[in-house]
């Protein structure tokens, strides 16, 4: 019997909008779904990766030039794909991922202003034809999303961006949804916490019934 592919799951938004903890309880929801679940990240997911996501993050004297960010997380993203994400879809797997291409968009394109058909470029180079299957973009104010951000220690060289940077991304997160309404499903990550688990169970409900 054929392995069926398995199915790609990103989750998006602004810094503290509480996608990476809700990523935790989608993974343990399908797998009471009996579905085998890998979760990664981006930038990272491998040691060389998770190299490039620290050169990325860590504050550096040398002002680092925007086609130098966006190289470096393209760099990271194609040895993300070869050694975990296609593996794992290829194997049946279901793949839950903190961030993939649609950041890339989001804070590189609409945050530093690059332009979009230089991603474009790059998405194609390093991606192929692949996408998502579905994106849960979680959406909150920009401003309660930096004070939670705050609260988690000490901030990243994205985290310490002044807001007006955030403020773009989130309208570039919000423009792409709205582009894309089949893929995008969104969701209030402001609502209290118990409430966006429900919108993470009904969106993951939706995804197993589309498994067939």
């Amino acid at each position: 019997m054929t392995q069926a592919a398995g199915r790609f799951i990103t989750f998006e938004g602004v810094e503290g909008a509480g996608k990476s903890s809700n990523l935790g309880w989608a993974a343990e929801l399908l797998r009471a779904e009996g579905i085998e679940v890998t979760i990664t990240r981006e930038p990272g997911g491998t040691p060389l990766a998770e190299a490039l996501r620290d050169l990325l993050l860590a504050p550096h004297e040398e002002p680092v030039a925007p086609d130098t960010e966006l190289l470096l997380i393209f760099a990271a993203r194609a040895q993300h794909l070869q050694q975990v994400i296609r593996p794992a879809l290829a194997a049946g797997k279901w793949v839950l991922c903190d961030r993939f291409t649609d950041a890339t968009y989001a804070y590189q394109g609409g945050g530093r202003g690059l332009p979009v058909d230089h991603i474009a470029a790059l998405e194609t180079l390093v991606q192929g034809d692949l996408r998502p299957d579905a994106t849960f973009l979680f959406d909150i104010d920009v401003l309660t999303g930096l004070s939670r951000a705050g609260k988690r220690g000490k901030l990243d060289r994205f985290e310490q961006e002044e807001r007006a940077f955030f403020e773009r991304i989130r309208e570039s997160y919000m423009r792409r949804a709205a582009d894309d309404p089949t893929r995008f499903r969104l969701i209030d990550a402001g609502a209290p916490l118990d409430e966006v688990r429900m919108q993470v169970q009904a969106l993951i409900a939706e995804q197993v019934s589309a498994r067939g």
